[in-house]
């Protein structure tokens, strides 16, 4: 047989396998039938400009609806608070995540945070918590000002000669990785001051553009993890005449290897001494060589192997990134179009001191930033929804009932195993039921304020501010406290050096794992260019 042959035959039978999963839908659509929804458009939900389908489903239907998936199958969007907590907190080993998406991110990272379940995963959470704590995070934010000090460097350079129109989206890209580098990492990936490339950067920037040129691996990959080992996986791989797959590859073993570079040298270092420790990037105070150092010290039966550790690196880097560049450059196009927070941002953030460095409380308690930290991730949280896959029949009580297709009154949904669920982060965030007539409205005073008290009240199992946005539960982001001080000190750097104003282009946020801009639905470049100027009374 030929490669190409096995190919196809490989092919054929996933196929057939995943069509046989998805083909028995008629007790699941007999448990749904009195559950609206839109018409099946599941196409729409997921494509890059379904951002106003996204919205029109999370606000304009029941908190529970209906989509149809693969197949014709039903899927459940909920963004009930009582059903998202049994679903995420009190039942949440009825509903893992998909083989599909363990899958994909162990053939992306190996058994890292998010390719693991189970007994793995609560080790690996409870060794990492320690580098994700407030009490760490108050040893990490001068690293977090370092970095965007030179953030603030690069751009005088560029503005020197008064306003420039700049893609803010490529600098909070950049500031990101490095964020993430040398907080995380322990490893410099960009020096900002001056453009500079890097192996590990350049494939880590490179690998969701040429995920998305694989679909057919991306489908295949639950089912061919099952076959052989994974040197007879890669060994088959090696042979598909595929430019893409080989790219794709190769972007791939890239990450693996500068993973296991920086891991020796920083077992190298620890061997040596705190001495040695200290020389290094971050000096031993990043994630993951808190990470090493607890492992060490751990019992046979709690710690992790190597392999394990090293997955945790590019995990938290790609997880860690565009959610937090593109929420910063969120943040500055929302500014820019409220010249008027902007401004009153700007004087808190000076009246602090903050255009040099603040201590993790002095910054944690600015009352105005945080207020538009936490009101834009709640309007705009970088990935709008999540999905688990029901691994049991099961009951979802809902918090108020919803009419149904025949107007009766429904206080919970029968769920049959098998049922993808989609989490929907938005409809949670942003429904007037819990938020109030203005949810839609960016309005961060409300933060300034007592929260609506069904807001309050609620059993929302998010894991910030009464929010979705990182989720909740044992799947919750563990650094959903580092991406916020990321964010503030980023943000209190740039206001007390920099005016931001919009520019006359079109500005469109495309749907995808993480929203980005681009300029209009037709250009495919990520970009958001935005006017920026030395404001007057920034210090030399």
């Amino acid at each position: 047989m030929t490669f190409m042959e096995l190919w196809s035959s490989l092919l054929v039978l996933s196929s057939i396998i995943f069509a046989w999963q998805y083909l028995g839908i008629r007790k699941t659509r007999n448990a749904f039938q009195n559950v609206s929804g839109p018409a099946p458009a599941i196409a729409q939900f997921f494509s890059r400009d379904s951002t106003d389908f996204q919205s029109h489903l999370a606000f304009n239907y029941p908190a529970v609806a209906k989509l149809y998936g693969m197949f014709g199958r039903p899927m459940l969007y909920v963004s009930d608070p009582k059903a998202l907590y049994t679903i995420i907190i009190k039942d949440e080993s009825s509903f893992p995540e998909s083989d599909a998406f363990i899958s994909m991110n162990y053939l992306l990272f190996g058994h890292g945070l998010l390719a693991t379940l189970g007994e793995t995963h609560r080790k690996q959470r409870k060794l990492l918590s320690p580098a994700f704590s407030i009490n760490h995070m108050r040893h990490i934010v001068p690293i977090f000002y370092n970095v965007a000090h030179q953030l603030r460097d690069g751009l005088r350079k560029q503005v020197a000669g008064g306003t420039e129109e700049i893609d803010m989206l490529n600098w909070m890209g950049r500031t990101a990785l490095e964020l993430i580098g040398q907080g995380g990492l322990g490893y410099s990936f960009d020096p900002l001051v001056e453009d500079a490339h890097n192996e590990y950067g350049h494939a880590l920037k490179n690998l969701i553009p040429n995920l998305v040129q694989v679909p057919i691996l991306r489908l295949m990959v639950p089912y061919l993890m099952r076959v052989g080992p994974a040197a007879f996986r890669r060994f088959v791989l090696n042979f598909v005449p595929d430019g893409d797959v080989q790219r794709f590859k190769s972007i791939v073993d890239t990450m693996e290897s500068q993973s296991r570079a920086i891991f020796e040298k920083k077992k190298a270092a620890l061997l040596q001494g705190e001495e040695a420790v200290l020389q290094q990037v971050g000096e031993g105070k990043d994630i993951i060589s808190i990470l090493m150092r607890a492992n060490a010290s751990s019992s046979e039966a709690e710690g992790l192997p190597e392999d394990q550790i090293i997955a945790q690196m590019s995990t938290l880097v790609l997880a860690a990134t565009d959610t937090t560049s593109n929420t910063l450059a969120r943040i500055i196009e929302i500014l820019a179009e409220h010249p008027d927070v902007q401004e009153k941002l700007r004087a808190e953030v000076l009246d602090a001191h903050a255009g040099e460095s603040l201590v993790y409380d002095e910054l944690d308690q600015l009352p105005l930033l945080d207020s538009v930290c936490r009101e834009t991730l709640r309007l705009n949280p970088p990935a709008v929804f999540s999905t688990r896959v029901a691994s049991r029949d099961t009951i979802l009580p809902l918090a108020e009932p919803i009419v149904g297709v025949d107007g009766s009154l429904i206080s919970d949904i029968p769920v049959v195993k098998g049922t993808e669920v989609i989490i929907g982060i938005l409809g949670c965030n942003a429904r007037k039921e819990l938020w109030g007539e203005d949810a839609h409205e960016w309005k961060p005073e409300r933060w300034l304020a007592p929260l609506p008290e069904k807001v309050i009240k609620s059993t929302i199992p998010g894991v910030y501010a009464n929010l979705m946005t990182f989720v909740g539960g044992r799947r919750a982001c563990i650094g959903f406290k580092f991406s916020e001080m990321e964010m503030k000190v980023v943000l209190s750097v740039l206001l007390a050096n920099f005016t931001f104003e919009l520019t006359d282009k079109p500005i469109v946020w495309n749907a995808a794992a993480v929203r980005y801009p681009t300029l209009g639905r037709i250009d495919n470049k990520p970009q958001l260019p935005l006017k920026v100027r030395l404001y007057e009374g920034a210090k030399a």
